[in-house]
């Protein structure tokens, strides 16, 4: 179901599991607590299936029974209707977003909730700052897992660009300027743990679909909007990375030939547009002032700068065409729109919806748009997330 990584440490206490278990025990995580039948019902595995799934992960503790939850269903079943949960406190994660200005790492437990976060600035991409930087935190975090008397279980590291998870590496990551970087690799040899590399928002979108907007919903799409403009698609439950692990790239959609040149070297891409450098480029322009950052040329708007609302309308537009695009193409039940960029979104969101109702064809305009606000701590989250899918899948 998911990309192959570096085994789990061996101890006592990790459960040789099936990959029946693997889904159990990732239904009780996004959904539970959940009686037994319900496991079932969701998985499509017989009850017995289940319950020869369920004991071992009990055994071990990573699920428990609430035993004073209810009462036991009919005498012809036979089973008791308590409800199991994942025990949260069993093991922890680590989940490391690395960006062009900072990063910021996090301690979670099993369910994904954030204990510990750290932020360091980054004032070098030079892989020679930027890892000794994550393994120092790591080892902060280590420290501090101490304190809960809990193995630290896996890494997960998030970056833009074209990453490929299997392999572990980075690609290709324009904002950090890497190419070909066997990321996982080095972070698990300078550290001691086993390491899962995504790309940052594919990592968002699996914390987003098993603990977030997402959770119970079989098709959906996460759009990020700032500094670059991302897409993570959940198609039938998965998510989609694609052949080449470019799965989802609607920042570099080309939706105005003759737009400005984009950083791929393509004119009038998305990401040309409506990505912050754009919008303070654009800003910069109608103002012709020296406007430096994207909370600047987000004052001037909300300051009523002339030209400057309508250049967050360009790119409300362009957004909306691009999430058109992707409800035409795959038909998600819903679309999440998230990132730093959401700080303007009441001066997108009336391009957003015009050019979204424009370009989405017949009952897709149907489609659930909404708004998630979510901090930058919430990426190391995903990370998080990505390190913790790894652990319930490589025990198979």
């Amino acid at each position: 179901m998911f990309p192959a990584v570096q085994p789990i440490l061996a101890d006592e206490t990790v459960p040789v599991t099936t990959p029946a278990a693997s889904l159990v025990f990732a239904t009780v995580l996004s959904h539970g607590p959940l009686t037994r039948t319900e496991i079932a019902r969701r998985t499509e595995l017989s009850a017995a299936a289940v319950t020869k799934a369920v004991r071992p992960l009990m055994e071990v503790g990573y699920l428990v029974e609430d035993l004073n939850d209810g009462v036991r269903a009919s005498a012809a079943l036979g089973r008791p209707a308590n409800h199991v949960r994942v025990n949260e406190g069993k093991a922890l994660f680590i989940g490391i977003k690395v960006t062009g200005d900072e990063i910021i790492a996090v301690l979670t437990d099993l369910c994904c909730r954030v204990r510990v976060a750290r932020h360091v600035p980054v004032t070098d991409h030079e892989l020679t700052a930027v890892l000794p930087a994550i393994t120092a935190l790591t080892q902060e975090l280590l420290a501090e897992a101490d304190g809960f008397g809990v193995r630290v279980r896996g890494l997960g590291l998030a970056v833009s660009g074209d990453v490929d998870r299997a392999e572990g590496m980075v690609r290709y990551s324009p904002f950090l300027e890497w190419r070909d970087v066997p990321l996982a690799e080095m972070v698990a040899t300078a550290t001691g743990l086993p390491v899962t590399v995504e790309n940052d928002v594919r990592a968002l979108t699996v914390a987003e679909q098993w603990f977030g907007a997402g959770v119970g919903v079989s098709d959906f799409a996460l759009v990020t909007v700032g500094a670059g403009i991302g897409c993570g698609l959940v198609v039938h439950g998965r998510v989609v990375s694609g052949a080449h692990g470019v799965a989802g790239e609607i920042g570099h959609l080309p939706i105005d030939p003759l737009g400005p040149v984009c950083h791929c070297g393509n004119n009038g891409c998305v990401e040309a547009i409506a990505a912050d450098p754009a919008i303070v480029r654009d800003v910069r322009a109608v103002t012709g002032k020296p406007v430096a950052s994207a909370a600047e040329a987000l004052a001037l708007a909300l300051d009523g700068e002339p030209g400057v609302r309508e250049v967050y309308a360009r790119a409300g537009a362009a957004i909306g065409k691009a999430i058109g695009a992707v409800v035409n193409l795959f038909g998600p039940g819903r679309v999440i729109i998230s990132g730093e960029g959401l700080a303007a979104y009441d001066l997108f969101a009336e391009g957003i919806r015009d050019a979204f109702a424009t370009a989405a064809f017949g009952t897709a305009g149907q489609c659930d748009v909404m708004t998630c606000p979510l901090s930058f701590e919430e990426w190391a989250r995903g990370a998080a997330a990505t390190a913790i899918q790894s652990f319930i899948e490589s025990a198979t």
